[in-house]
């Protein structure tokens, strides 16, 4: 991934209702765990308050050196000089919002289908997220979940990155890395934890050691590097 898009390998969806905890709180800990990209999703709080909380969250996120990334609130993303917007098909359109923010800023966009991620990517995002891979429950989709086979297919039409969502924890994040995600957003692998910075940490360490895995398949040209296998 380039410069612009660094960190989200692990990127943590907010939803401050799943837990008790304090969700500055949960963030730090979480980027301490190897959290790259917090995206700021908090859909029913009135715009005073998300501004508030999304400074509060920017100010962390800036002593971190990680990216603060707002979901679809372009005028928030800007007055917090958030590093980036995440968009829907509800949203304004990708073309719209580029021009409000400038170049030097990412937008994401939610994608459930390799035809909606290729609009995405021919409208000027930098990256989608598709989802639902797994069941779950954190987020109302109308459609089933897609399957770790359907990022491959995805990854092998478009150009920019790729960031699995739905479902995804530390049993089966494996078998989405393996079939190609660039990265993965998470909501209740992280801030569902009794440990946070713990729950972050295991699926950073999976990250890392799939993409050693990739590294060195591509300079030996083996299949079983890294697993040992014959």
């Amino acid at each position: 991934m380039s410069e612009l898009t660094r960190g989200l390998d692990l990127a943590l969806i907010t939803n401050r209702k799943v837990s008790e905890t304090k969700l500055t709180d949960i963030i730090e800990q979480a980027i301490e765990g190897g959290v790259g990209t917090v995206q700021l999703r908090e859909k029913d709080l009135s715009t005073y308050d998300l501004y508030c909380l999304a400074k509060e969250i920017r100010e962390l996120t800036e002593e971190k050196d990680v990216n603060l990334i707002i979901n679809d609130r372009v005028d928030i993303a800007i007055a917090v000089d958030a590093d980036g917007v995440h968009l829907g098909w509800q949203s304004l359109k990708i073309g719209i919002v580029r021009n409000m923010i400038g170049r030097d800023k990412l937008i994401g966009f939610s994608a459930h289908s390799l035809k909606e991620a290729k609009m995405a990517e021919n409208s000027g995002a930098d990256y989608v997220t598709i989802s639902p891979i797994f069941e779950t429950v954190n987020k109302d989709y109308f459609i089933k979940p897609l399957g770790v086979d359907e990022i491959g297919k995805i990854k092998a039409q478009i150009d920019i990155p790729v960031i699995a969502l739905g479902g995804i924890n530390e049993n089966n994040i494996s078998d989405v890395l393996e079939n190609g995600a660039d990265g993965i957003a998470v909501i209740s692998a992280i801030q569902q934890s009794k440990n946070c910075r713990q729950s972050a940490s295991r699926l950073y360490s999976e990250i890392t050691r799939n993409k050693s895995k990739s590294e060195e398949k591509i300079l030996t040209g083996r299949e079983d590097a890294v697993t040992g296998k014959n």
